[in-house]
């Protein structure tokens, strides 16, 4: 089964962009995932195909009108299509690896990528969009968000990394960040590889690499940690 992914956006040409080099242009070409994209202007009213307007209320900027946008997600997903609908927002739960493992398991995505102030809260709930954020900052639109969505999901489609467990040690993984990573030369500008990763011993040099994704992991994101192992009494 191949994995479907509909973006809808006001800027399909900024599709497929980084998805179209690399391990998922390879895979978009060998067809083992698909990408379309869909112009929500082409559902616009009156002769210009407006799809905004000024926010209820009053307030600076403009609003993506829930019947243009309503109109442009059932021409995406028809007929009880089973993929979740997915808006990108930064009001929206964070990704995590976990729900992105979710997704790739799935038949597919479809996206919505908003832009302006937002979108009528009247078709998030209408359409049971899935709001989802990628950090806690503002894009000035959906699509670089959706873009990074799908890369984190396509990696993980069966055949599309070339050794099928090099994604399991990866940051986020099993909790932890990822351990550091060295190769040839043994030495560069005085700094040795450290003694453990040469030694051949491979229990030993699991046993440094997890401490140190561990001891990472403190440093950098304590909030990853719960009540495992590597949590500071």
């Amino acid at each position: 089964m191949t994995f479907r992914a509909t973006v809808l956006t006001l800027y399909p040409e900024m599709f497929p962009g980084a998805l179209g080099v690399s391990l998922a242009g390879k895979a978009l070409e060998r067809g083992d995932w698909s990408l379309e994209t869909v112009q929500i202007r082409d559902f616009g009213l009156g002769r210009h195909r407006a799809v905004d307007d000024t926010p209820a209320g009053g307030g600076a900027g403009m609003v993506l009108r829930a019947d243009v946008l309503g109109s442009a997600i059932d021409h995406a997903a028809a007929g009880g299509d089973p993929r979740p609908k997915l808006l990108m927002s930064p009001r929206g739960k964070p990704l995590t690896q976990a729900r992105v493992r979710e997704l790739a398991a799935g038949p597919g995505v479809v996206i919505v990528c908003g832009r302006f102030e937002g979108v009528d809260q009247r078709v998030i709930e209408a359409r049971n969009l899935e709001e989802v954020s990628i950090g806690d900052y503002i894009l000035s639109g959906g699509e670089p968000a959706a873009l990074v969505l799908l890369d984190a999901v396509v990696r993980l489609l069966p055949g599309v990394m070339g050794n099928e467990d090099s994604g399991g040690e990866e940051s986020f993984e099993n909790g932890l960040l990822e351990h550091p990573h060295y190769t040839r030369p043994p030495e560069w500008e005085g700094r040795p590889i450290p003694e453990v990763l040469m030694s051949g011993n491979h229990g030993k040099i699991a046993k440094w690499r997890r401490e140190q994704a561990g001891t990472l992991t403190r440093e950098r994101r304590p909030d990853l940690l719960t009540a495992s192992e590597w949590e500071e009494k």
